[in-house]
Parts: structure tokens; C-alpha cells; sequence
């Protein structure tokens, strides 16, 4: 457990593009499959260390809306992945106390991805260790969509929708906004991931491949989170204003391709 001096420093949320299997098997010359089974064993590594730290919430991009757009065959090798990754570690994961919830559109996969992914959620629903959320057939966009579409539906006035009663119909309205958003694989985009929610993250770009991605490489991402002013649009400490008139900017953060 975190001592008081430390858990400050700690992000209570952290969210994570998992990106570079592809790469990864392909630097191996190996079939992307590969990569992407090796990518779960890093998930599971990512999730303990992640609870050893006293993260309380950690929400991982598994599949976007967009993802149906790749070759039929991956698509097809990663929906056949994850119900074997659900057999292999569900009883592991709900023995160390880690809670799964699932944030995306459902209704438009198969009954058996759609009932396996919900019998995880059922199956760990007392656990509170750690809340791991797989956001699959999920996007930003979305999202948002259908937040709004949920307030309407609950008879929300134009003049009544506000931040606050937006946020309560997002997908992961059960937790707090991530405090550190990490992606790794080399990119530098947030690719529809979590928009709403990460208006005030940390941002993190590694180029470690996910496959290698572990939990030194989140105690880099975690140094780094801790070494950040974080102002949510005041001067903060420095005195140093966010984009206002008259003010400095801030200086662009550090990334781990920055410092290697």
C-alpha cells in the first residue's frame, strides 16, 4: 500500500492505448495474432502492478468502433482471443480482487462475445480493488452520442444539460476522470479514446510496444505523471497560467521518447 507521502502521486485513474502488437510480432517475424496474445499476457502483468500500486481504476482501449474496419481474419482471431483470454484469467483476477466493467456498444457484437463479456462483469461485481474497465467496440465519439441521447431520453431539457448531468450518462460515469493517459506504441494521438473524459489528463507517449509494455514501464509513466504541474486552468503553484492573456504557456511534458 501506498505510505501518505507518496499516494499523492500516485494517479488514481489510469488510462492506456495499448498499441504496437502488430509491430511486435512483426519485428519476430511472427503473425499479428501472436502479437496480440502477448499483448493480453502484458494486460494481466499491467493490471497486477497497476493494483499493487494503489491505482484504483484502470481503463484499457481493447477494441474501438473502428477496429472492424482490419482484415476479417485478425478481427475474427481477436474476438476468439478474448474469449479465451476471459477463460484463461477471469478466476485470477477476481481472486486479487480486480473488478471488470465493460464501456462500449454492444448491441452490435455477436450474443457469445456480448455474453461472455457481461458474465465477466457479473462475475466480479463485489470486487473493489481495483476497477479494470476493456473498452471494446468503443469510441469517443460515441461516447458522447449517446450521453446525449441518454439525457434526452430521460426528458433533460436543452437548458438543463450541463457538464455535470453530460458526465452522468458517459460510459464510465462510475469513475473518476483518468489523471494519466499513456499509449504506447510510438504514436501520438488519442485515436477517439476517452475524449470527454481526458479533457484534463496527463498525457504519456512511449514508444515501448505493448507487448513490452510492464510495470517498470509504468512506474516511467507514473514518475513522469508525478513530475507534472497539474493546473485544471488556474496558475497553480508556479504562478504560470494555462493559455491565458499575459501568461506563459506550459512548456511542452517530457514523453519517454523525449528522454531516451
Amino acid at each position: 500500500m501506498a505510505s501518505s507521502s507518496t499516494a499523492a502521486l500516485v494517479p488514481r485513474h489510469v488510462a492506456i492505448v495499448m498499441d504496437g502488437n502488430g509491430r511486435w510480432a512483426r519485428k519476430r517475424l511472427m503473425p499479428r495474432g501472436v502479437g496480440h496474445k502477448a499483448g493480453v499476457d502484458a494486460l494481466v502483468k499491467v493490471v497486477q502492478a497497476a493494483a499493487a500500486r494503489d491505482i484504483g481504476y484502470l481503463t484499457v482501449f481493447a477494441f474501438s468502433s473502428e477496429n472492424w474496419k482490419r482484415p476479417e481474419e485478425e478481427v475474427s482471431g481477436l474476438m476468439s482471443l478474448l474469449l479465451v483470454a476471459l477463460s484463461k484469467h477471469l478466476v485470477k483476477l477476481k481472486a486479487d480482487g480486480v473488478r471488470i466493467r465493460i464501456a462500449g456498444d454492444l448491441e452490435s457484437v455477436s450474443p457469445r462475445i456480448r455474453d461472455a463479456l457481461r458474465g465477466a462483469e457479473a462475475d466480479t461485481v463485489e470486487n473493489s480493488r481495483l476497477v479494470l474497465t476493456v473498452a471494446f467496440n468503443y469510441g469517443g465519439r460515441w461516447d458522447v452520442v449517446q450521453a446525449c441521447r441518454a439525457a434526452m431520453a430521460e426528458g433533460v431539457r436543452p437548458e438543463e444539460l450541463t457538464e455535470a448531468v453530460l458526465s452522468r450518462h458517459m460510459a464510465i460515469s462510475y469513475a473518476p476522470d483518468p489523471d494519466l493517459f499513456i499509449r504506447t506504441g510510438g504514436e501520438v494521438r488519442l485515436s477517439n479514446f476517452l475524449l470527454w473524459q481526458s479533457a484534463y489528463a496527463e498525457l504519456v507517449f512511449t514508444d515501448c510496444l505493448w507487448p513490452d509494455f510492464d510495470a517498470d514501464e509504468l512506474d516511467k509513466a507514473i514518475a513522469a505523471f508525478a513530475r507534472r504541474e497539474r493546473r485544471f486552468g488556474d496558475v497553480g503553484a508556479s504562478g504560470q497560467g494555462e493559455g491565458a492573456l499575459g501568461g506563459a504557456a506550459e512548456p511542452h511534458p517530457p514523453s519517454f521518447s523525449e528522454e531516451r
